[in-house]
């Protein structure tokens, strides 16, 4: 197996759209940094307006901390396209190539070539998002420093610099279970497809549709919506929040686990059965 995934990764990184997606991580952490290094003070004064007449703010309120949780916040907005574009051509860029015959007539199963390929897309998922982490969270010591962090929702949270990093840390590893429940639904496409432009857009499409419907109609949805999974895309946030945030997190990460092994399973199911004649 071993030997099949390297392969894989071999294959994947290989082709120049694998790099498309760390260049753009390389992007959006530059842009997001140095915009809040230009504009920080204003945007801070956005978030505090309505509680500066009732606290006193002291010290460097944007630093690497605040900086990179602002960055985390594109988790769940671009980084799902750029998994999409990897994973979404995993099979359906063999049959469209037309090389499956050839790898089946090697000594391995349709299954194990299905793990293999799938374990080289979570590999390439995980990658993104430790891109993501390593830049925002050095880039962000090096020009803002560090310090506590400030996290406004629908109420105002303070955490002090000894009890950041491994709240970081967790958003950063649910960042990654979530990204492989979309490299999951985009691998599960791919197997239906013949060309890889049909799981990219598909997954991009299904996930923006769902969150759509289930943000206009969550009064109708509202005990749906606890059992979709674009539903806790976002759910990285309950690391900064107060313990009765953190008792949701072991709900969240089961939805997700359910799904992947779910799109995983169909996808075993359906490639088994599937008739190949590339």
């Amino acid at each position: 197996m071993r030997k099949l995934v390297s392969i894989e990764l071999f294959k994947i990184f290989s082709k120049p759209r694998t790099y498309i997606g760390f260049g753009a991580i390389i992007i959006i952490v530059l842009a997001v940094e140095f915009g809040i290094l230009i504009e920080g003070d204003t945007m801070v004064g956005i978030i505090i307006q309505n509680i500066r007449d009732r606290f006193i703010f002291e010290g460097n309120i944007i630093n690497q901390y605040l900086v990179s949780y602002v960055i985390l916040n594109t988790l769940w907005i671009h980084v799902p396209i750029l998994v999409a574009m990897v994973t979404g051509d995993l099979l359906a860029g063999e049959a469209n190539s037309g090389t499956f015959r050839l790898i089946l007539t090697r000594p391995i199963s349709r299954v194990q070539l299905v793990f293999a390929k799938f374990i080289a897309g979570w590999i390439y998922s995980f990658l993104l998002v430790a891109v993501m982490a390593v830049l925002s969270i050095g880039i962000g010591l090096l020009l803002f420093g560090p310090g506590d962090l400030l996290v406004v929702t629908n109420k105002v949270n303070v955490f002090p610099a000894n009890d950041i990093l491994w709240r970081f840390a967790g958003a950063y590893a649910y960042g990654i279970l979530s990204m492989t429940t979309v490299a999951a639904l985009s691998f599960l496409l791919s197997a239906f497809a013949d060309n890889s432009i049909g799981p990219i857009i598909g997954t991009v499409a299904t996930i923006i549709g769902i969150t759509i419907i289930s943000t206009v109609g969550a009064t109708l949805l509202g005990p749906v919506n606890r059992y979709i999974f674009t539903s806790y895309l976002p759910s990285w946030q309950l690391f900064f929040q107060t313990d009765s945030g953190l008792s949701s997190i072991g709900h969240a990460i089961l939805i997700q686990v359910v799904y992947i092994v779910g799109f995983l399973g169909v996808t075993i199911w359906y490639f088994r059965k599937k008739d190949i004649l590339s």
